[in-house]
């Protein structure tokens, strides 16, 4: 719905749409991929104009067909009606239609004084769907006079002020009146709710996405985590919920209970977060939880309790820890796109299964280390600057900004603190962005580096992300072991491109398959102190980076709307001398030369 606030700038070569980009009616370089004809002239509001159709030279390109009015003199857009090509290669939209008039309000001055959208949503054509509508209107412009400097401060677009919505009057302020038909549709707005197969698509939907079922006060979920298996807990049972909105828009309370059937062991966690103000965004948070976890796991990876996970996996679960954790939180959201969050955690982790804490003495005698004791404090910051989001009352979705969106974070261990067992600094920088490279599709690049000043484990620094599922994730190495390289300083780069249907859309077979193309490339190097081995000795089937690992893989996505395949190569070690002793260090675990991963996405 966010692409409902969308400003369409017929001017632009390309209309940036539902995350592609449709070729503008009047783009430069139009005539490559429009038909023109010239079908008549009238006056418009006593401006002389000539009318033109276009149309799209050749199926499924991210074009429009409609008409366009254009003035006799200034040859400037004086209306214009766009409605996308039916066969454009775009998911889930049967209609996208925009109407915008424009008005010549100062000599040789034209401004866009009414703009309308209409879009139908369906997930297919023959399931029910709905229609987003907006119209605006502007009037009264002020045209070379700027104002004083205050006035273009700030970062927010729209200041919303607390009650503005409320007894407004929209009656007398708006610049045209409703028709019957609009005035039908607040009718429709207010009693929608109460449809029954309304409500039954919603809970669906609703259940699908954020994985609970509310039931009055409370949710229960995430439905996907009730039951899960791992060599180490065996049958692993979950049942969790958390407080609903009928509860409370403002506290939200959280908690779950598990238990492994081979390992008899009860875990659980708590947590409470509390909104202090809304506007601007301002909450504290609390949490306990005792539990298992895989660490080296990317950030968009399948949960390890997730059932998804347990069962499309490449290598045994068998370098699992566990954790007891309880920390605090504090998050200030200074304008939309600007937050701080400072938090503090202690936390205690011991290995389970195949991985091994233990150290050398000085007489080179190995003994073991039951658990590592962390307390720290940090202050995480995120910019993206004029993010906009869709919003509930807790959870919020970004739609996204056209600039770079940047992560930073700084971290203080505690030597002596609740135990802690080490002083260090840790600074991590993350940036990533969305590149338009119209006509050959899009790119995503994260840029992201870390480095860790003080003695500390290596669970402490960076295990790099690695991926021993066949599910495919863009935060991590997907052809890389859990614990194959750790470093405490480090550099990665992630491109990811795609195509949008470049290649296929000109193939008779694939246009009507809707599959479009996609490339990757990951890489990162790093380095180790090799000197905090005298604290905790890597296992054996972990070393450092002597040299940068690089991934590359092609693949397929759209398929079904949903799926996406790649084809994944690792184009670093992969000598014949690394890999044979990496497997007899790591037993019966094998790494991949390549492989084939999948995931699903929603995607326009």
């Amino acid at each position: 719905m966010g692409d409902m606030y969308q400003n369409v700038n017929i001017y632009d070569n390309y209309i940036v749409a539902f995350s592609k980009s449709f070729m503008s009616p009047i783009a430069d370089f139009g005539l490559l991929s429009y038909d023109y004809y010239l079908t008549d002239s009238a006056f418009i509001d006593n401006d002389w104009c000539y009318k033109l159709l276009f149309q799209p030279k050749r199926k499924q390109e991210l074009t429009f067909k409609g008409e366009i009015w254009i003035h006799d003199t200034t040859y400037a857009v004086k209306q214009v009606k766009a409605t996308i090509a039916e066969d454009a290669n775009i998911n889930w939209i049967n209609d996208f239609s925009v109407v915008q008039h424009y008005d010549q309000v100062e000599k040789e001055v034209w401004m866009l004084t009414k703009d309308q959208l209409l879009i139908d949503f369906a997930v297919t054509n023959k399931t029910v769907g709905f229609y987003g509508r907006k119209t605006a209107t502007y009037k009264d412009f002020v045209i070379n006079q700027p104002k004083e400097g205050e006035f273009y401060l700030g970062l927010d677009d729209i200041i919303v002020e607390e009650g503005a919505s409320k007894n407004i009057g929209w009656d007398t302020l708006r610049h045209e009146t409703l028709s019957e038909k609009e005035k039908a549709i607040y009718h429709m707005i207010d009693t929608i709710k109460k449809v029954p197969v309304f409500r039954t698509y919603t809970d669906i939907i609703q259940l699908f996405v954020s994985g609970y079922k509310v039931l009055g006060p409370v949710e229960i979920g995430p439905y996907f985590t009730i039951y899960s298996f791992n060599p180490i807990e065996g049958t692993r049972l979950r049942l969790g919920g958390r407080t609903s909105n009928a509860f409370s828009t403002d506290l939200m309370l959280e908690g779950y209970g598990a238990y492994g059937f081979r390992d008899e062991e009860f875990k659980y966690g708590l947590s409470g977060q509390y909104f202090i103000t809304k506007k601007p965004r301002q909450s504290i948070g609390l949490s306990y939880k005792k539990d298992v976890e895989q660490l080296g796991q990317g950030l968009n990876a399948w949960r390890q309790d997730n059932i998804i996970s347990s069962i499309f996996r490449r290598n045994p679960v068998n370098k699992l820890n566990g954790y007891e954790e309880m920390g605090a939180f504090y998050e200030y959201e200074w304008f939309q796109g600007l937050s701080n969050k400072i938090s503090f955690s202690q936390r205690k982790i011991w290995p389970l299964g195949a991985l091994i804490f233990n150290r050398n003495t000085d007489t080179d005698a190995t003994v073991q280390v039951n658990n590592i004791t962390t307390s720290e404090v940090s202050l995480f910051t995120r910019f993206a600057y004029k993010e906009k989001y869709v919003a509930g009352e807790f959870d919020r979705i970004s739609l996204g900004t056209k600039w770079p969106t940047i992560q930073m974070k700084y971290t203080l261990g505690i030597k002596g603190l609740l135990e802690g067992q080490y002083d260090y600094h840790k600074v991590f920088f993350n940036i990533r962005d969305g590149i338009r490279l119209n006509p050959f599709g899009f790119s995503e690049v994260i840029f992201e580096t870390a480095k860790v000043f003080g003695d500390v484990p290596f669970t402490v620094s960076a295990p790099h992300n690695g991926n021993e599922t066949f599910s495919y994730d863009n935060t991590a190495f997907n052809l890389m072991n859990f614990y194959e390289f750790v470093s405490d300083q480090y550099a990665s780069i992630s491109i990811t491109h795609h195509f949008n249907g470049l290649v296929f859309n000109k193939i008779p077979l694939f246009r009507k398959l809707k599959w479009r193309e996609v490339g990757s490339l990951p890489g990162v190097a790093g380095k180790f102190n090799h000197d905090n081995e005298s604290l905790l000795n890597l296992p054996p089937y972990t070393s450092s980076l002597t040299k940068p690992y690089f991934e590359g893989g092609v693949g397929i996505e759209n398929i079904l709307k949903f799926v996406r395949i790649d084809l994944l190569w690792r184009l670093a070690y992969i000598d014949d001398e690394y890999i044979t002793t990496y497997e007899k260090q790591l037993g019966n675990n094998n790494i991949a030369k390549w492989g084939i991963r999948g995931t699903w996405q929603i995607t326009f």
